[in-house]
């Protein structure tokens, strides 16, 4: 697999985690793929071969072309159904919200077609993107359009981009009291906030975040035993962790160590 990123031009880095693209031949035996929650929103073109996604060991769908992808709060398991060329962009917890008027909670666990999303703009978008044959180029088209399309900044919520900064900050460890207390807004208020702006509850993202910490630790091997994972991501005891951990791998951590993920080491980021 070739996997790469760039980033994103200064006037959205606000928004945008980075682009990232993915490139793999035709596997004689296909595999399915597992992605793991991190809290993140992406849009999607497949310019090369479609994939499966799954619901359970059985049911799938294909694809679209192109699509954006809401929050996930569970594992999800993919598959190529031949050659693959994917270009993405991969936003920030609260970064997809100002590009659209639709609450991110309508999104959960679905990949939604660019038109549905942008009409005739969207589908516009999908063909530019998949007539061109360089990624840089890709980049330069979407980010004319996010940049054509993004609601004046003032629009954007200071009460939920503080909120996420701090979770990311203290990895997620941090309870939605502490996070209402700390920015002197009432809970309900805030959770309100989060389900329509982000897709995800503050107890949500938190969680995923916490986890996505101790996947990096795994992935650079800074851990000497499990229990010593539970420890540094501050869980009340290594049950706890395991319990959190299986709620959005669908394993168990030392499963997922063993096992070959390489879908879901290509998206943490172990740096």
């Amino acid at each position: 697999m070739d996997y790469k990123t760039y980033a994103p031009n200064t006037d959205l880095s606000a928004f945008i985690k980075c682009y990232w693209t993915l490139e793999a031949p035709k596997n004689k035996k296909p595999e399915k793929q597992r992605i793991v929650p991190d809290g993140c929103m992406e849009m999607i073109f497949h310019y090369g071969d479609l994939y499966k996604q799954y619901f359970d060991e059985s049911r799938y769908i294909i694809q679209p072309k192109s699509f954006v992808f809401g929050q996930i709060t569970h594992h999800l398991d993919i598959e190529p159904t031949g050659e693959t060329g994917i270009f993405a962009v991969r936003f920030n917890p609260n970064g997809f919200a100002p590009f659209v008027t639709i609450p991110n909670n309508d999104m959960e666990n679905r990949a939604v077609p660019l038109q549905d999303l942008f009409g005739n703009d969207g589908l516009h978008l999908e063909k530019e993107i998949l007539n061109t044959l360089t990624n840089e180029d890709r980049v330069k088209i979407v980010e004319s359009f996010l940049l054509k399309i993004l609601i004046t900044p003032k629009f954007i919520d200071s009460i939920t981009k503080s909120s996420v900064e701090i979770i990311l900050q203290l990895n997620g460890q941090i309870t939605t009291d502490e996070l209402s207390n700390q920015l002197d807004i009432h809970r309900r208020q805030l959770e309100r906030k989060f389900s329509s702006i982000i897709g995800l509850s503050p107890k949500q993202l938190s969680k995923i975040i916490r986890i996505q910490s101790t996947l990096k630790m795994m992935v650079n091997n800074q851990f000497t035993s499990l229990t010593s994972v539970a420890y540094e991501g501050n869980y009340y005891d290594q049950a706890h962790f395991i319990k959190d951990f299986k709620e959005f791998t669908g394993m168990s951590p030392k499963m997922f160590y063993a096992n070959n993920l390489k879908m879901s080491l290509l998206f943490i980021d172990s740096k």
